[in-house]
């Protein structure tokens, strides 16, 4: 008998899950960035999807909302905390942030996904959450799906050059790893 493949939960933009099952979520990414987060240890973890780096005025209505990144990652980390774990256990990744317009021209300072890179850059350092791997930037979208039950995560690049992502080690971190600060 062969395994029962692992329930898939889909976000929409400006949601998130956090789950204890063995489950994989998944994703559709243009220019907005997912975090995934996932615990080595118990196996546990999340994903959240955000459109824009920042809310532009007050909150009406209180609750946090996902579609911000400050806020997306604030629901996140509540639900680590929730589940009585540290942020710092978790292998965090960074995905996302492509130029949905590419070839128009006098686009480049209404360039959504650099902005959404350059905002869950300096989050990921506010929060001291050090960013195992990201696949960030280029021109077009991506899938990505999330298996909390080993941690892996797919990236499907949909419309870009592999060489269009910024995918590499920074060369600026002293520590050689990818990079999780602002710095690029």
């Amino acid at each position: 008998m062969s395994p029962v493949p692992p329930f898939r939960h889909f976000l929409q933009p400006g949601e998130y899950m956090f789950s204890r099952r063995s489950l994989r979520i998944g994703t559709l990414l243009g220019s907005c960035i997912a975090f995934t987060c996932w615990h080595p240890q118990l196996r546990i973890g999340g994903m959240c999807h955000y459109l824009l780096p920042a809310r532009n005025g007050s909150r009406f209505g209180g609750g946090l909302d996902g579609r911000y990144a400050d806020e997306a990652l604030a629901l996140l980390l509540h639900k680590m905390r929730q589940a009585k774990t540290d942020p710092a256990e978790y292998e965090i990744k960074m995905f996302g942030g492509g130029n949905m317009f590419p070839n128009q021209p006098g686009r480049s300072m209404l360039n959504v996904g650099e902005r959404n890179i350059r905002a869950g850059r300096i989050l990921l350092l506010q929060h001291g959450l050090p960013c195992k791997a990201f696949d960030v930037g280029g021109a077009g979208h991506r899938r990505v799906e999330l298996d909390l039950a080993s941690g892996d995560v797919w990236v499907r690049r949909v419309g870009m050059d592999d060489g269009d992502a910024q995918t590499l080690p920074c060369q600026q971190c002293k520590a050689g790893e990818l990079c999780h600060l602002a710095c690029c």
